[in-house]
């Protein structure tokens, strides 16, 4: 048990670095829809001025690619939410619907996780993962372009499907052995969560 335990700890380091990498795409995305939304401003606004032409002008080249900073804002966005689902698995930050989950012992949470893990996230993120992957490479191999005029490459975006659910079925394989690994005696583990404000 401590080689898959090891493993455990692992999985958990490599997924919590992944997910503050990801917290910080919200920033980015802010910066970019912020920044879309001002030159998109500036570019328009001030019609039949001399401000208004040298705005032009200067972000001569914006129209052409407004589309592409739009799909970037959502590849952001996707980014974050596929990266970052392991990571919040991981901290127990995930969303949950508690039903008897806040109502019973530690350790009939960790049977309730154990069931949840083994009969719903793995064979979902690892049936997600399996399912999106040739969606991917289909993508990639003929490097499948944006519909709109101006957009971005689609294979980044869709390779952000395989990886997060790979990630995720990864962070559930190391909550299936910390569970198993408490209910042994071997750690302890918290069960503790934040519920949501009512």
């Amino acid at each position: 048990m401590g080689a898959l335990l090891g493993l455990a700890r692992g999985i958990d380091r490599v997924n919590l670095l992944i997910g503050r990498w990801a917290a910080w795409l919200v920033v980015a995305a802010v910066l970019v829809s912020a920044g879309n939304a001002t030159i998109r401003k500036l570019v328009n606004g001030f019609p039949g001025t001399a401000f208004g032409d040298a705005l032009r002008g200067l972000f001569s080249g914006y129209n052409t690619h407004a589309n592409s900073w739009l799909e970037l804002q959502w590849y952001l966005f996707g980014a974050l939410v596929m990266l970052g689902a392991a990571a919040a698995l991981n901290r127990n930050e995930h969303v949950r619907v508690d039903l008897i989950y806040g109502a019973v012992s530690d350790r009939a949470r960790l049977w309730i996780d154990l069931f949840g893990l083994i009969f719903f996230l793995l064979p979902f993120a690892a049936y997600a993962a399996w399912l999106t992957w040739p969606v991917f490479l289909q993508s990639w191999q003929i490097n499948e372009g944006s519909s709109n005029a101006g957009g971005l490459v689609r294979w980044p975006a869709k390779l952000l499907l395989p990886a997060g659910f790979a990630l995720l079925a990864l962070q559930g394989l190391s909550e299936l052995i910390k569970r198993i690994a408490a209910l042994r005696g071997l750690i302890t583990l918290s069960t503790k969560y934040s519920k949501p404000l009512q």
